[in-house]
């Protein structure tokens, strides 16, 4: 364990220096449509969160180009990224905000698995042992990764005492981040959404983000209600405003 405690630590440090000399620049949103490709995220019996992602990414991208406001997306088809690059990409071209959209769900053994759901956000940060279902299961996209180990320093995914090293990579941009995720959950609850409130977990995606970054989880694929309401032009619209005008507010 001590020496990723010391590769954490170093992984930490390039992008704190390039997060504190940046040059002010034009506000950018990089938008990251969770999953992608062979990754295909979590799934009911006819959707793939990786589509929904992907579908809710790009009517995002368009509300807020139509705002004026400079968007990248980390993929903009059905590719896989690996996860180290999705951030890396937000670090290069100096994002102001980074926003991960995921689908979430609920294992097929758990009692009340299709009456569960809502919308819950989260920020980069220390996560209970006892509570990383999450942070598995969304870290474990690293394992669809050629040389994950070289990429993470070591990183097991499937260990959730490793996850508690991501949390020495801290964000430096935490109480900005929680204020966005605040934002956005406010905007789920005024369209009606069960709001399940702002958490912080050890989420790879997030870990060395040089801006205000969160992972959003817009709705429960086990749901068969929110499955329909995610596939839907009116609810992807939903769901896309309200991140938008979370934005406009957060700026």
């Amino acid at each position: 364990m001590k020496h990723l405690f010391y590769a954490a630590l170093l992984l930490l440090l390039p992008y704190g220096l390039v997060a504190e000399n940046a040059e002010p620049g034009t506000f950018t949103v990089v938008i990251d449509a969770g999953h992608g490709g062979k990754d295909s995220g979590t799934r009911s019996a006819t959707s793939l969160e990786k589509n929904i992602a992907l579908k809710v990414a790009l009517k995002l991208r368009d509300a807020l180009k139509a705002k004026g406001i400079r968007v990248v997306l980390t993929r903009s088809t059905d590719v896989f990224v690996p996860l180290y690059e999705r951030i890396e990409k937000a670090n290069d071209v100096k994002a102001s905000l980074f926003i991960s959209l995921h689908c979430n769900s609920l294992p097929y053994n758990k009692k009340n698995r299709s009456s569960i759901r809502g919308v819950e956000t989260y920020v980069s940060g220390f996560g209970r042992l006892d509570e990383q279902d999450i942070a598995i299961r969304e870290n474990a996209s690293i394992l669809l990764e050629k040389d994950y180990k070289k990429n993470y320093n070591g990183y097991d995914p499937k260990d959730p005492e490793t996850i508690i090293l991501l949390s020495l990579m801290k964000n430096a941009y935490r109480t900005k981040s929680i204020q966005l995720a605040t934002l956005i959950q406010k905007e789920y609850r005024k369209a009606g959404r069960i709001d399940r409130g702002v958490h912080e977990k050890s989420l790879a995606v997030l870990a060395r983000a040089s801006m205000p970054a969160v992972l959003t989880e817009i709705g429960y694929l086990s749901s068969p209600a929110e499955e329909k309401y995610m596939n839907s032009e009116a609810g992807q619209e939903e769901i896309s405003n309200g991140i938008l005008n979370a934005i406009l507010a957060f700026r």
